[in-house]
């Protein structure tokens, strides 16, 4: 185009001169020089191939290892711990994916790619803005064809603006139709391919590698990984091409109970790094509004019922001594002496347990409280309820106790009288109690465990600094367990496989320590240099970033183009 152009400036600029000549002496203002560059056709091309592996958790594929993901390792970037958005359904995770923005700017949660309809009016058209594909920036900006492969149906229908969009139902089918249009495609320059066995896999048997249909899947699908790119350095212009490969998911487990991702973005040039985040972090609660609940919504969630035993464990760390804020539990309101449920409560400078059946026919609140004062530094606070039945699975006995740093602080108490705590009421960290000034908690969480059990005092004592709870001796019966240091986002992820996320809303922050964090926290040590939290949204921002497609603030990108702190690697 730019020769053609040149020429069609040269014939113009010959008829000037006739034209000149033509008219004698008459007098014209010289016009400014024209340049134009022309086009290297030896240039190399930058292009991009996104593989994303449906289910895939980073965890598992970490303990999976298999070949072709690794050997892309090997030159690349890579993280096993990719955060999801606060929705990930499986359309919701393609979406950041494509798009470059989390659930709470797309909006999309559902197979159509609709946008829900807004908290605020129940209108979809409030306040639209339509955040574009990645397919949309290169149609726009680059002159190479574009191909999605999937045999999920929802996602081919929403990616309608690309050249190839070959129609294929099974996963080999999806390799086939790759390898084809990378070796006879010469313009091809941004491909999705798209994997859906894994996630089929792991929806029965669960999404761990000792579900041998989930670890089988995973390792075909490598497979297919390593035909798509053998193919892809067979191709005869591939010494003109400069192809970053990225393989992903668009988030690990299932839709119901997402987990944490992976990542792997690849290149000859890209030294070999995983990537992660410095430091620690902590969410603040520093508001009425802010709060941590169920992802699911579920209602079951810490429920203590007639006759469950559990122990409920949280590193805490106050931001002020004030009042009577509530800040963890499972509970109704607080009505005169009606209460159902169970809550962690913050008086003064004492830290109390208030329990009650009101509404199962028991006796209402109950307090019990720390005989130490917690302060304003990091405390590891422990409650025991432990409850014992008989062969009818009648309680004959429920007792309360408290404990801060492995020690108790409260003495045993009978709470038989209370009956059932059950309440359809949601678990909540955070603010319970809201627009109340003499209820503000402010305060830092982190390492939430729940064991549906009730530990023993020598147990809690040896094990409530312990950062790796696999060794755990209770570890079969924690069903719950929160690091909370993300350090972004909104999800605090559950670290027990299939268990439930609890979802950060409103006015919550995440405060870096350095080093100041609890005794209980598993710190990466070998986390240095640049810190980067990989999200599913930074797929689109490194795909743009690779092909050298400006990301202007009007696209209002969540995502991080992260690549772009090594690029003394991979600029030639």
């Amino acid at each position: 185009m730019k020769n053609q152009k040149l020429y069609t400036l040269f014939i113009f600029a010959c008829a000037g001169l006739l034209m000149t000549a033509y008219t004698g002496c008459k007098k014209y203002d010289n016009p400014p020089p024209v340049f134009e560059d022309l086009k290297d056709l030896s240039t190399i091309q930058r292009k991009i191939l996104i593989i994303s592996i449906d289910g895939l958790t980073g965890s598992e594929l970490k303990n999976v290892a298999p070949t072709n993901i690794v050997a892309l390792q090997k030159t690349g970037k890579y993280s096993y711990d990719v955060l999801n958005s606060a929705v990930a359904t499986d359309a919701s995770g393609w979406a950041s994916l494509l798009k470059g923005v989390t659930y709470g700017k797309h909006q999309i949660s559902k197979n159509s790619f609709d946008r829900d309809l807004t908290a605020t009016t129940g209108d979809f058209e409030d306040a639209l803005n339509t955040y574009r594909n990645i397919f949309d920036f290169v149609s726009e900006f680059k002159s190479v064809k574009t191909a999605v492969i999937t045999p999920w149906l929802p996602l081919r229908g929403y990616l309608t603006n690309t050249d190839f969009s070959p129609i294929v139902n099974t996963d080999l089918a999806v390799k086939d139709s790759t390898v084809n249009i990378i070796a006879n495609q010469t313009q091809i320059g941004a491909l999705i391919v798209n994997f859906k066995d894994v996630e089929a896999a792991g929806a029965n048997g669960g999404f761990v590698a000792s579900n041998a249909n989930y670890k089988n899947a995973i390792i075909k699908a490598d497979e297919y990984v390593g035909n798509i790119t053998k193919a892809l350095v067979a191709r005869k212009n591939y010494a003109k091409e400069d192809w970053l490969v990225i393989v992903t998911t668009n988030h690990g487990g299932s839709s119901d109970a997402p987990e944490k991702g992976f990542v792997v973005l690849s290149n000859p040039s890209i030294k070999q790094q995983e990537v992660k985040k410095t430091g620690y972090n902590a969410p603040y609660f520093g508001s009425f509004y802010a709060q941590a609940t169920p992802g699911n919504k579920s209602t079951d969630l810490f429920d203590v019922g007639l006759t469950n035993s559990i122990t409920v464990q949280m590193d805490t760390k106050f931001g002020n001594q004030d009042y009577y804020p509530t800040f963890l539990g499972k509970s109704t309101g607080l009505s005169g002496g009606d209460i159902t449920g169970w809550t962690w409560n913050h008086y003064g400078d004492e830290w109390y347990v208030t329990i009650g059946g009101t509404a199962n026919g028991g006796y209402g609140k109950y307090q019990l409280a720390a005989t130490v004062a917690p302060g304003t530094a990091w405390h590891t606070l422990t409650m025991v309820i432990n409850t014992t039945v008989n062969g009818q699975n009648v309680p004959t006995a429920r007792t309360l106790r408290l404990y801060m740093d492995g020690n108790p602080v409260s003495d045993v108490r009978d709470v038989l009288d209370r009956k059932s705590l059950s309440t359809p009421a949601m678990f909540k960290l955070g603010n319970i109690v809201r627009g109340n000034p003499s209820a503000l908690a402010t305060f830092y969480a982190a390492n939430l465990e729940y064991f549906n059990i009730a530990l023993d005092d020598a147990t809690i004592k040896a094990n409530y600094k312990l950062k790796d709870l696999t060794k755990h001796p209770n570890y079969a019966n924690l069903v719950g367990y929160w690091p909370m240091n993300e350090g972004a986002l909104s999800v605090l992820n559950n670290s027990i496989a299939g268990g439930t996320s609890l979802n950060l809303a409103n006015d919550y922050a995440w405060t870096n320590f350095s080093d100041a964090f609890p005794a209980g926290s598993l710190v990466d040590a070998t986390a240095t240099g640049v810190s980067i939290i990989p999200t599913t949204s930074d797929v689109a921002a490194n795909a743009l970033y690779w092909m050298k497609i400006k990301i202007l603030p009007a696209y209002d990108f969540e995502g991080n183009p992260f690549l772009n702190k090594f690029e003394i690697e991979f600029l030639k």
